[in-house]
């Protein structure tokens, strides 16, 4: 009898177990399909960085999709307000909120809900987000857009005679550097509109250098420039004055010996 009674017991137990362990598997795939199904509906990416040149054309793209109901892409500039563009299928309608005109759909938004930006400037960084509603269900593209501004270089030489390389205005800042060894030091000098302008001076370990070249490097491209600057012949200037200096010197010596040999012989 009590054997009978264990041995249901033991029965009751590993169905509760059985039970338990089917619940737990249930709820694991319950769990992964309801986060397929969000990914799938939401579409969420990263944030995408771009990067344009001030002057050119910038193009971000949609989520493609058939079927579109409604497209809106957001945009949050780092200078100046937000921004909308809108687009309902139902009425066939397009809209804007505070959108610049150089800031349209690059086709048909029906077609192809692309965002073009035509003649880009400093002001139309920031992030740019892609709002779409199709049969598939929602989905969402994050940009966030860099503006570069390339660097104007200038090659001069000093009133020393020490070439001095100059990139003005760029976006971010330029790297300069020299095709000769030099132990110069770059300065920068920041702007509003957020530009920089770098200067270096080259100095040369020695003085028989009279031909550098001046390399400018920069995200929107790299520039190089040579110059002679003739620091010899400003040496060679300074050598002769002293020289001049020298001769001068020992002549007065030798005026003067011979005026206390004349006092003397008086």
């Amino acid at each position: 009898m009590g054997s009978s009674k264990q041995a249901g017991w033991c029965k009751k137990l590993t169905s509760h177990t059985n039970a338990r362990t089917t619940l737990k598997v249930v709820g694991k795939t319950m769990y992964t399909i309801v986060l397929l199904t969000i990914t799938a509906v939401t579409g969420a990416t990263g944030n995408d960085s771009v990067s344009a040149t001030v002057g050119s054309s910038s193009v971000l793209a949609c989520p493609q999709k058939s079927n579109i109901t409604m497209v809106t892409w957001k945009i949050s500039p780092k200078l100046g307000g937000p921004c909308t563009l809108g687009y309902r299928a139902d009425w066939n309608k397009t809209d804007r909120t505070n959108c610049s005109d150089s800031m349209n759909w690059k086709l048909r938004p029906d077609r192809d809900p692309t965002l073009e930006i035509r003649q880009v400037k400093i002001a139309h960084e920031g992030n740019y987000t892609c709002e779409v509603v199709a049969a598939e269900g929602n989905f969402h593209r994050p940009y966030h857009l860099t503006v570069l501004v390339p660097p104007k270089l200038t090659l001069y030489c000093d009133d020393q005679g020490n070439p001095v390389c100059k990139a003005a205005a760029g976006k971010p800042a330029a790297q300069i550097s020299w095709v000769l060894e030099s132990n110069s030091t770059p300065n920068e000098e920041g702007h509003d509109d957020g530009t920089v302008t770098v200067f270096s001076k080259f100095t040369a370990y020695s003085t028989n250098v009279t031909n550098t070249t001046c390399i400018v490097s920069h995200p929107a491209g790299n520039w190089r420039e040579s110059i002679a600057c003739r620091a010899s012949k400003l040496l060679f200037n300074s050598t002769w004055f002293l020289h001049c200096v020298i001769s001068l010197a020992s002549l007065l010596g030798l005026l003067l010996l011979l005026a206390v040999l004349h006092l003397y012989t008086i």
